[in-house]
């Protein structure tokens, strides 16, 4: 048998995590030189503070804390896949690849499958969560494998943001664009692309506006959207999921939808008010 494990890069549902007793490595928040594991810190909580002015960085996992999780699992000869977040936005999966070198050396004999998504959030919880019902319903390690790396290279990531002041403070985007888009009423419609990272691919005005485009360009890239598992998330904006999810429902048809509020290490970055849709593309 063999253990899938993830990080809380995935934004992974907590049900799912309780279902299926899934290890998940966290990364680091810090907010006045206090730092906390991101799965400590409630969504909600987050938003509020940001909100209030508080400002988050976050750190990702290190190879220490690769390589005490992964020798564990070597010492007791078990077989490993380790789905992971983007290395676009993260070096992350590169601390992972070097720890599991690290414990090869003592381990030459450790199973483990280490892969970078690409993906990020409630995409990468996606490619996750459908690793386990694979698991679950006996699929081999390989085949497990296999689907992950198909449906990693082929999750869509969309989003918006309703202020682009946290995009600011993240580095994300000048000074300048966050007052004009503040003034204006801008919402950036933006993507993670094919190497991990975050871009840019069009603007439009009012939020309502925003949600709907969306759903749009979802309809443009995906595949068979009603007979798909559909992912959204959430930076404390349930409202925004109930219209794009009606968008989804009234345009294409789409049934079974897997939401979730963004974490605290994601949420750090995109702030209040971020809305993201996440399908499989054609």
């Amino acid at each position: 048998m063999y253990k899938i494990i993830t990080d809380s890069g995935s934004d992974l549902p907590k049900w799912v995590q309780d279902e299926f007793d899934i290890k998940v490595l966290s990364f680091t928040v810090t907010s006045d030189e206090v730092s906390k594991k991101d799965i400590e810190i409630p969504p909600k909580e987050l938003m509020d503070k940001m909100r209030e002015g508080k400002s988050f960085k976050t750190s990702q996992i290190n190879v220490s804390e690769f390589a005490e999780v992964f020798e564990a699992y070597a010492k007791n000869n078990e077989s490993v896949i380790y789905i992971a977040f983007s290395s676009g936005l993260s070096g992350t999966y590169n601390s992972a690849c070097v720890a599991c070198e690290q414990i090869k050396e003592e381990y030459p004999d450790f199973d483990i499958a280490i892969i970078d998504t690409k993906c990020a959030s409630v995409g990468h919880g996606l490619v996750v969560y459908k690793a386990l019902l694979m698991q679950k319903d006996g699929a081999t390690k390989e085949e497990v494998v296999a689907k992950v790396t198909e449906d990693s290279e082929n999750m869509e990531h969309i989003f918006t943001v309703d202020d682009l002041e946290y995009l600011f403070r993240g580095g994300r985007v000048s000074r300048t664009s966050a007052i004009l888009g503040g003034i204006l009423g801008i919402k950036p419609i933006l993507e993670v692309d094919d190497e991990g990272r975050l871009r840019a691919i069009s603007k439009v005005r009012g939020r309502k506006a925003s949600i709907k485009n969306l759903a749009e360009i979802a309809g443009e890239r995906g595949c068979d959207l009603d007979k798909q598992l559909i992912g959204i998330c959430h930076g404390d904006d349930m409202e925004a999921v109930l219209q794009l999810k009606q968008y989804m429902t009234d345009m294409y048809g789409c049934k079974d939808f897997f939401i979730n509020q963004i974490g605290a290490t994601i949420g750090s970055h995109s702030g209040p008010g971020t809305l993201a849709v996440f399908f499989l593309s054609k």
